[in-house]
């Protein structure tokens, strides 16, 4: 079964997948970053300012397959 991995950037720091995930196809890999970004936006804080972070699927050879995103801006309007 393939293996992928599932980086994340939240604009200031990276953090690799060393480990990966044992997925059928790249269609799972997906459906797996969609469920890790999905918490990542169940944590979002209301403070003023914009949250971004960028998941990339990569492959065992570590080919980018794959990006997400997920935002929030903040700011108050005047």
């Amino acid at each position: 079964m393939p293996r992928y991995f599932i980086d994340l950037h939240d604009g200031g720091e990276l953090v690799r997948d060393k480990i990966g995930y044992e997925l059928p196809d790249l269609a799972a890999a997906k459906a797996q970053a969609v469920r890790i970004m999905t918490r990542i936006a169940q944590g979002l804080t209301d403070l003023p300012g914009r949250q971004d972070y960028v998941a990339a699927v990569r492959d065992a050879e570590g080919a980018v397959r794959l990006r997400l995103r997920v935002s929030l801006d903040a700011d108050p309007i005047d």
